[in-house]
């Protein structure tokens, strides 16, 4: 479906009130300059950096010592520093609001709600604190969670932020060995985790995961109640507490923050693993706090006492992206469990209860939705969602075009792409631009982002490689147990010298948007020609006849061939006439080079924790290479099923 005009254009009136205005007219007194329109802004913030962050550490009201200059070595993106001088304390940020208002607001599924005030969090936080100092816990050291996405988590983050410690989260979900690949790597001082949780209404025993992986570690275990019997599980291991022993013996007091210099590590993050042993991305307090004020305040356009709703788990840098909305004064609606217990209107419910004016989400919940013949616009009530943000994996056209249909017609939708690497977004939404089906918005301020051929040379209108060619502050502080820098360069300067070459392959539009075709390591090349696996998943899963699909290029006759995965729905059969359909829509709505040599229908598309499928665990298998850290997928038993298919020798 061609579609030659916008699915939203934002009225003069709704630009005139966005805090993207504001900050645009503010810079213009500030700097003494004139900007004709957004690119030209945009323009100026790429080439005078050191101006452009020192007015988002100014506008937004950032708590700490500046200091002088604000970048050196600006023109080598290793060496690069942002703010060298300044000192600052990322929860000291995010804690600057006070009084009663509702800070954490949360959900699990349907068996637990609660609401914490911001007096309450900074409270909780400040006996943490005193708590985790007295056990000798203090700058530098890491604090790692195993933990379902609750308020007693984001306490834990802001107490281990606020003494200089470095936090590393993810979800309970994970197997044993996924959490010692990654917690065994940083080799915490202390261990949290909850003592059981909930996931489509079931409740979820983690507590022989949880003795094991703290034996292991060798480190005290910290035990949070949710949805088990934390007293019995903290006696069983050597040295365990409960959150309420741990703080019994201190009382709320004035905070006390550490202030640290501004690439002070704040917390680690970790790769997928589904091809080895996860990277350790070390992020630095003051990069985040400056890349997330500018995405809320500016791109997302949050405001004071506005409600911020992310779905997403401890193991996803959306989460650290949602805590930070705490800077500007939202309050965060957390959730954990499925989206679709008891059934798909759960989060849709929690929206209109709460009056969401931003929900984020993943590409893959809103096609479910479309789908499932979900329609919020016509059953809920949201009047006051305003923004809805979509990651995870590209948004296909036909998801642009049932979030206006389905959800809400006049909504500002951004599709959103950068990742763990950043702990941010190199392409994200614009409230000044319209919203063209199909199409993310453009850059994130301050990014020198481009698309580049193999040659190295920018393209318009024309596959690459996506880049950065200008250092940023959100940039990794380092790579954990990578001394020298080496695991760090490869990772993200093997390809182009001096520019950070992303692992996107994406294309620039007409309008100025950007479209992410897939993974760089994931592209097909039959014949030679690089194709995104995107574009054929956009084109697949439009068919009621698939739920959903995944693609690799298999080595065949010293060439590649396309091979597509697909997932039918309950009782389908993948019939001769359904793989000529396939084919047909492929060939139609792509090209004839995206047409797969083979179809195979599989019970199961294995993914991560976080949704994403695993199109390189799967390329690995049908090769008959190893794949390690099967454990870091949601369902590793789904990667079996790619091994000595018989179709695939055919």
């Amino acid at each position: 479906m061609q579609i030659d005009r916008p699915l939203w254009t934002p009225s003069s009136e709704f630009i005139a009130q966005t805090p993207m205005k504001a900050f645009i007219d503010w810079c213009e007194q500030r700097f003494s300059k004139n900007f004709s329109d957004y690119d030209a802004f945009h323009a100026w913030s790429v080439a005078e950096r050191g101006d452009f962050w020192t007015a988002v550490w100014e506008h937004c009201g950032v708590i700490g010592d500046r200091g002088e200059p604000a970048l050196i070595h600006g023109d080598r993106m290793l060496e690069a520093r942002f703010f060298p001088d300044a000192t600052l304390n990322f929860a000291e940020n995010l804690l600057y609001h006070t009084g009663a208002v509702d800070a954490l607001v949360f959900r699990g599924e349907d068996r637990a709600q609660s609401r914490m005030s911001r007096d309450e969090l900074r409270t909780l936080v400040s006996r943490l604190q005193q708590a985790m100092t007295s056990a000798g816990i203090g700058k530098g050291d890491r604090v790692a969670a195993m933990m379902p996405n609750m308020p007693e988590t984001i306490a834990l983050m802001l107490a281990t932020a606020s003494i200089g410690a470095i936090w590393s989260s993810c979800s309970p979900d994970f197997g044993e060995q996924g959490v010692l690949d990654r917690f065994g790597q940083i080799e915490p001082k202390l261990f949290i985790a909850c003592d059981a949780y909930w996931y489509a209404g079931k409740r979820q025993d983690v507590s022989s995961k949880v003795q094991a992986v703290a034996k292991r570690l060798g480190v005290p275990a910290l035990i949070i109640p949710y949805a088990g019997d934390a007293d019995a599980l903290a006696a069983s291991i050597d040295g365990g507490k409960t959150l309420q022993s741990f703080i019994a013996s201190f009382t709320g007091k004035s905070l006390d923050f550490v202030r640290l210099p501004f690439a002070h590590p704040l917390c680690v993050l970790f790769s997928s693993g589904t091809t080895g042993v996860p990277k350790c991305i070390v992020h630095s307090a003051g990069g985040t706090l400056l890349q997330h004020l500018k995405e809320h305040r500016f791109h997302c356009g949050l405001r004071e006492g506005e409600k911020l709703f992310y779905f997403t788990t401890c193991g996803w840098m959306m989460w650290n992206w949602l805590v930070s909305g705490l800077a500007l004064g939202t309050t965060l609606c957390l959730y954990d469990g499925s989206p679709f217990h008891p059934d798909g209107n759960v989060l849709f419910d929690y929206a209109r209860d709460e009056q969401f004016a931003v929900f984020g989400t993943s590409a893959k919940y809103i096609d479910s939705l479309r789908k499932g013949g979900f329609t919020p616009v016509s059953t809920h009530d949201l009047t006051a969602l305003r923004l809805l943000t979509s990651t995870g994996s590209p948004l296909s056209p036909e998801g642009f075009s049932f979030v206006y249909e389905g959800i809400k017609p006049d909504i500002h939708l951004a599709s959103v792409s950068g990742g763990t690497d950043i702990v941010s977004c190199f392409v994200l939404g614009n409230p000044l631009k319209p919203v063209w089906r199909g199409e993310i918005q453009g850059p994130g301020l301050g990014l020198a982002m481009d698309v580049w051929n193999d040659e190295g040379d920018p393209v318009r209108q024309e596959k690459g490689e996506l880049v950065c060619t200008k250092a940023f502050p959100s940039m990794p502080v380092m790579f954990w147990n990578d001394p020298d820098g080496a695991k760090y360069t490869a990772a993200y300067f093997e390809r182009f010298d001096n520019v950070w070459c992303h692992g996107d392959f994406a294309e620039w539009t007409e309008h100025g948007g950007i479209v992410i075709h897939g993974r760089s390591d994931a592209t097909l090349n039959p014949g030679g020609v690089r194709i995104g696996t995107a574009e054929i998943y956009n084109q697949v899963e439009q068919m009621d006849e698939v739920e959903e699909a995944i693609c690799i290029g298999q080595d065949w006759n010293d060439d590649v061939r396309v091979i597509l995965f697909v997932r039918l729905p309950n009782g389908g059969q993948l019939t001769d006439d359904l793989v000529k359909a396939i084919k047909t829509r492929i060939r139609t709505g792509a090209s004839p080079r995206h047409v797969p040599a083979k179809i195979i229908a599989v019970a199961d598309i294995p993914r991560t924790k976080s949704g994403k499928i695993v199109e390189l665990a799967v390329r690995e298998m049908v090769h008959g290479r190893a794949v390690k850290n099967k454990e870091v997928l949601a369902n590793p038993e789904a990667l079996d099923l790619y091994a000595n298919l018989p179709e695939l020798r055919l």
